[in-house]
């Protein structure tokens, strides 16, 4: 470094605000280009591209299932002359939902009317079996007393048959539409109540203690507690009752008659129109996939850790 000799005070000032100056110039070009860049937005993340090839295997396999089922139908029925060909069959199908909500009398109703009656039967057994068996469940998951004593009992009569239970309804109701009510009630009220309690049963027993240290009220510990943890559980219960249900009111209505989808298939099969038959039966699976599936989001959306 150079330093330099000033000869009075007033030439070193003069000398300092020239360097003042000089600096203040020299950063004036970098402040401006600066100022000049552009301003970078904020890096977007990547879009992940669509998954063609998963949305075509989960529409084409099951498309590719039921083509393979329709093929080996109409290969199997091309030179029968009692079972129906997938072609006829479609074509009744066409003429029998071109009105599905006629009705000519109480035993000549539509395939509408008969779904509908049907599903009603299974709303009003499955809705009792859940305000009876969802409560059942908890208190047995509760209590240790009440579950050894039903335990036995649940075992006991779970594995009989549904139409087992149908004479017994139509001894005590006189009448064939509460009979049938009675038999989807009590076949559908033992997955409801086994779930339920095997649901209170895992509860950490922590979260107990801490409710106990709290000093929680029954109603808070059921509602607070215990509820939102055996919701999955709950709820795996009325996706296999309303399964049952739906499997039952078929099996039971072929049996006391009226109208619904069981009662119309055993009319079709005395009129031996196999046509129909076959129709009922995909009509049947059908609801009962929609009914599951609807029941599978919601325990889906519901269930958490």
């Amino acid at each position: 470094m150079v330093s330099a000799v000033f000869h009075s005070p007033s030439e070193a000032s003069d000398a300092l605000r020239a360097d003042k100056a000089s600096a203040k110039s020299a950063s004036t070009p970098m402040t401006a280009a600066s100022s000049a860049l552009p301003a970078t937005a904020p890096a977007q993340p990547a879009k992940a591209p669509f998954d063609w090839a998963g949305w075509a295997f989960k529409v084409l396999s099951p498309l590719a299932g039921l083509a393979l089922l329709i093929g080996i139908w109409a290969l199997l029925t091309m030179k029968s002359t009692n079972f129906p060909t997938p072609l006829q069959t479609w074509d009744a199908a066409v003429v029998l939902f071109s009105d599905p909500f006629y009705s000519n009398g109480p035993n000549d109703q539509g395939i509408g009317w008969n779904i509908l009656f049907s599903l009603k039967r299974v709303a009003m057994g499955f809705g009792l079996a859940a305000l009876v068996g969802i409560p059942m469940g908890f208190i047995i998951g509760r209590s240790k007393v009440i579950g050894g004593m039903l335990n036995p009992i649940i075992s006991l009569l779970r594995p009989v048959s549904p139409l087992a239970w149908l004479p017994i309804g139509l001894l005590v109701f006189k009448s064939a539409d509460p009979a049938a009510i009675w038999t989807i009630f009590i076949c559908s009220i033992w997955p409801m109540i086994i779930n339920t309690a095997v649901g209170v049963q895992r509860v950490p027993e922590d979260y107990l203690n801490v409710a106990k240290v709290l000093n929680l009220s029954e109603w808070k510990i059921v509602t607070k507690i215990l509820f939102p943890s055996v919701l999955p559980y709950m709820l795996t219960g009325v996706r296999l009752s309303v399964g049952t249900a739906w499997l039952v009111i078929v099996a039971a209505e072929m049996l006391t008659g009226g109208v619904g989808i069981g009662f119309w298939v055993w009319d079709e099969w005395n009129n031996l129109n196999v046509q129909h038959i076959i129709i009922a039966i995909f009509v049947i699976g059908i609801v009962g996939l929609l009914l599951e599936n609807a029941l599978v989001a919601v325990a889906k959306r519901f269930s958490f850790e």
